[in-house]
């Protein structure tokens, strides 16, 4: 089991690194994609660090390679200009490009498990209204603070931030990304929990 879950997590970040490639071959705005694979690109290196001390469930890491192909190819075209998102938005008729909402539910859905997974296996906290609860509000300050650097990469670059911001027009495009990774974070304690928690039983690191 542990072997099938490394080979998994090669298989994961190796397809991760093959979009990253794609991603990054004349991508529509060189510095909107620095700024959109950052995480991607600080996550890489503490997720290998910790690989043995600290192996991720099954679920965790898809999550965490889908989450970050979301990204990288939100660096490749811009939030507001990928492709699949004008066919979402033709489709349903929206007003705007929906890819930039998926990106921040991905950003409530994904931290949601590994927080919850974080919790579970280092404080004394079972699974309940007490974990549910901290680990929605996790999630809405990791939200809040990448709210913060959007705002703070607008400052200093000021309109050349503007396709890393994706607010397509919407005054209230903050509080509508915070609300959409909040909802992130309640459906996928709601969806995962308990298929997480059997996965953290088969690891045996949860109590």
């Amino acid at each position: 089991m542990e072997q099938r879950r490394a080979g998994l997590g090669w298989v994961l970040a190796g397809g991760v690194g093959l979009v990253l490639l794609w991603s990054g071959w004349q991508p529509r705005d060189r510095m909107t994609w620095w700024m959109e694979v950052a995480p991607v690109l600080l996550a890489a290196p503490i997720l290998f660090a910790t690989r043995k001390r600290f192996p991720l469930t099954t679920l965790a890491a898809l999550l965490i390679a889908i989450h970050a192909v979301i990204l990288i190819v939100g660096g490749r075209y811009t939030y507001a200009e990928v492709p699949a998102g004008f066919w979402v938005r033709d489709a349903l008729g929206l007003e705007r490009n929906p890819y930039d909402r998926l990106g921040h539910f991905a950003q409530g859905f994904v931290p949601a498990l590994i927080a919850r997974e974080i919790l579970l296996r280092k404080s004394p906290l079972r699974p309940g209204g007490w974990l549910f609860f901290l680990v929605s509000c996790v999630c809405l300050a990791i939200s809040a603070i990448y709210e913060f650097v959007e705002w703070w990469a607008a400052l200093l670059s000021g309109e050349a931030a503007d396709a890393f911001l994706g607010l397509q027009g919407d005054v209230w495009d903050t509080q509508w990304d915070m609300l959409t990774a909040l909802i992130g974070a309640l459906a996928a304690q709601v969806l995962l929990s308990r298929l997480h928690d059997r996965q953290l039983a088969g690891l045996g690191r949860c109590p």
